[in-house]
C-alpha cells in the first residue's frame, strides 16, 4: 500500500526561540509543517518536495564568522520561501542584497507602513503593528525584489520577489504581538504556496490509519495504556486501523497519581472494546530504582523496565511484533532529534534498550499536544481523558528529587491530590497546562503546635503553555495558593513547608527532572 504524503511546509530552524511556534502557526492554518535542520541541502529539499519553505529567525548576525548559512541553491529550486527576521536577512544576503548594522535596532512593537503594492500584505491595513527583534537590517534588496513595507528601524520591513515566490519579513508574524501575523502567514501558505487547508483532525486520523495498516499488516500489536491523553489517543487510532489485532497492556509501575490505576482500568475496559491486561509491577520498579538519584538514570531504568514488563506481558497474547507508544513531536525535538540539543531523554523516545524485541508504532510522533487533543475529540474519547493534564511517562519518580521510596511516593501523591482538587475547585484546570507537586528529598525546620518539626518541603509547579515547548508560570490567585498550602501542611504528614515555583521555560524546564 502506498500512503500519500501530506503537502508540507518545511520550517528551517536557524536557532530561533520561535521555530516551534512558526510550525504550530502553519498547522493552525491547517497546513502540515515540519521543522528541519539549518544544514539541509538543496538536494535534500528537492527530495522532500515541500509546498514551501519558511526560514526562521535566529540569534546571530549574517556577518558573524560562525553565522548559520543557507545552501544558496535552495532559492533556485522554484519553491516558495518566506524568510522571517534572521531568515529575511539571510535570504537577502544569499540572493545578493546587503545587510548591515545601522544602529537602528528594534525590539518590541513597531508601526509598519506599506510603501508599495504588496502581494503578501494584500487586503491588510496600510498601517499595522508588528513585533520586531533585530539589530541588523536589510539595507539593499537583491535584484528582482521590491521593498513593500518599512518601519522607523527597518527601511526594508517586507521585501518580495513575486516572480520567484521569495518573500522576507523583518518582523515576527508568528507571535501574538503581531496582530495580523496569522493573516500574513495564511496569505503566504494559500496564495503563494497554493497549499490547501487539508491538515485536519479527520485527515490526520485517515492518514495514520493507512500508515498503521501498511506498517503492521496482519501482525499482533500491543499498546501501553498509561491513562493519559497521548496513550489513549494512540490506542484509539491503532484500534481504528487494525481492530482486534490490538491488545492494550497497562503497566502499573506504582508511580501514578492517586486513584489513576483503577480509573485507567475502569475507563478503558468500558470504552475500548479490546482486551486490557493490567500488570501490577510497582515492586519491580521500586526495586530497580532503589537508591538511584540521577534523573537520566531514573528515566532509563524506568524505560528499560517498562519495555521488559511489556515483552513479558506480550508473550501471553501471542506473537506480538509491535508496540504502540504515544510519542509526540515535542518529545522528539527535546530528545535531540536532528539539530536539537538533548534537554532530557523522554522514555518513549530515548533510553529504550538496544535489544528491544518489539518494533514501535508511533501514530502521534508528528503531532503537538493540542493536535492530539483535537484528534482525541474527533475519535470520541471521553472529555476527562482528552483534557487530562500531561503526566510524564516515568511518573512521580521524576517529581521526587532524590531517591524514590514508598514513603516519599505516598507523601507526594497526597500533596498532588490536594493541589489538583483545589485547581479544579477554582475553575483553573483547563486554563493551566500542568499543575503538580514536587518533593525534594531534603528536610526543613518548621513549627507545628508547640513543637519543632523536621519534615519535607513541597514545591508547587503550575504553568501555562500551548505545546510545552515554552511555558510561563501560572498566576494562581493568592487565596487559592493559600488553600493549597494550608491543606497540604495540615493534611499530609511529613510536610511542613510549601513553596511556589515562579520560573518560566526557558530557562527552566516544566518538570524538575
Amino acid at each position: 500500500m502506498t500512503v500519500d504524503r501530506e503537502p508540507t511546509v518545511l520550517v528551517v530552524d536557524f536557532g530561533a526561540q520561535y521555530a516551534q511556534l512558526i510550525a504550530r502557526r502553519v498547522r493552525e492554518s491547517h497546513v502540515h509543517s515540519e521543522i528541519v535542520s539549518r544544514d539541509i541541502s538543496a538536494d535534500e529539499v528537492r527530495e522532500r518536495q515541500p509546498t514551501g519553505l519558511i526560514l526562521s529567525g535566529g540569534p546571530a548576525s549574517v556577518h558573524a564568522e560562525d553565522a548559520y548559512r543557507l545552501d544558496p541553491a535552495i532559492i533556485d529550486l522554484g519553491i516558495p520561501i518566506l524568510g522571517i527576521c534572521y531568515g529575511h536577512q539571510l535570504l537577502a544576503d544569499v540572493a545578493g542584497g546587503e545587510v548591515a548594522h545601522t544602529g537602528k535596532s528594534e525590539f518590541g512593537s513597531s508601526a509598519m507602513e506599506v510603501v508599495a503594492d504588496s502581494f503578501l500584505l494584500r487586503d491588510l491595513p496600510a498601517s499595522q503593528t508588528v513585533w520586531m527583534s533585530h539589530n541588523d537590517e536589510v539595507t539593499t534588496v537583491p535584484d528582482g525584489f521590491v521593498c513593500v513595507a518599512s518601519t522607523d528601524g527597518a527601511s526594508v520591513a517586507v521585501m518580495e520577489d513575486r516572480e520567484r515566490g521569495l518573500y522576507g519579513v523583518q518582523f515576527h508574524p508568528e507571535v501574538a504581538h503581531t496582530p495580523r501575523g496569522q493573516d500574513i502567514l495564511k496569505q503566504f501558505l494559500y496564495e503563494v504556496c497554493h497549499a490547501s487547508p487539508t491538515w485536519t483532525s479527520h485527515s490526520i486520523i485517515e492518514s495514520q490509519v493507512e500508515i498503521i495498516r501498511d506498517q503492521v499488516g496482519d501482525a499482533r500489536v500491543v499498546c501501553g495504556l498509561s491513562g493519559g491523553v497521548d496513550s489513549a489517543v494512540a490506542a484509539a487510532i491503532v484500534h481504528e486501523a487494525i481492530g482486534d489485532q490490538l491488545t492494550c497492556i497497562f503497566v502499573d509501575h506504582g508511580l501514578l497519581r492517586a486513584g489513576e490505576a483503577s480509573q485507567v482500568e475502569e475507563t478503558f475496559r468500558s470504552h475500548f472494546e479490546v482486551d486490557l491486561i493490567h500488570v501490577k509491577a510497582a515492586d519491580r520498579f521500586l526495586e530497580a530504582l532503589d537508591g538511584v538519584t540521577e534523573p537520566e538514570t531514573k528515566r532509563k531504568i524506568i524505560g528499560e523496565t517498562f519495555i521488559r514488563v511489556f515483552e513479558e506481558a506480550a508473550e501471553s497474547v501471542g506473537d506480538a511484533s509491535f508496540l504502540v507508544q504515544g510519542t509526540l513531536y515535542p518529545d522528539v525535538i527535546e530528545s535531540g532529534s536532528g539539530s536539537a540539543a538533548t534537554i532530557k531523554t523522554h522514555h518513549n523516545v530515548g533510553g529504550l534498550p538496544d535489544d528491544m524485541k518489539l518494533d514501535l508504532v508511533e501514530p502521534l510522533r508528528d503531532l503537538f499536544k493540542d493536535e492530539v487533543r483535537a484528534v482525541g475529540e474527533e475519535l470520541g474519547l471521553p472529555e476527562e481523558i482528552v483534557w487530562r493534564q500531561p503526566f510524564p511517562g516515568p511518573g512521580l519518580a521524576v517529581r521526587i528529587i532524590g531517591a524514590v521510596t514508598l514513603e516519599r511516593l505516598d507523601i507526594l501523591r497526597s500533596a498532588d491530590t490536594i493541589l489538583l482538587e483545589e485547581i479544579r475547585r477554582a475553575g483553573l484546570y483547563r486554563e493551566i497546562w500542568q499543575a503538580f507537586a514536587v518533593l525534594p528529598a531534603i528536610k526543613t525546620v518548621g513549627v507545628q503546635g508547640d513543637g519543632r518539626t523536621y519534615a519535607y518541603p513541597v514545591i508547587i509547579r503550575a504553568v501555562t503553555s500551548e505545546d510545552a515547548m515554552t511555558a510561563d508560570w501560572a498566576r494562581i490567585p493568592y487565596d487559592v495558593l493559600e488553600r493549597i498550602s494550608s491543606r497540604i501542611i495540615n493534611e499530609v504528614p511529613g510536610i511542613n513547608r510549601v513553596a511556589y515555583d515562579i520560573s518560566s521555560k526557558p530557562p527552566a524546564t516544566i518538570e524538575w527532572e
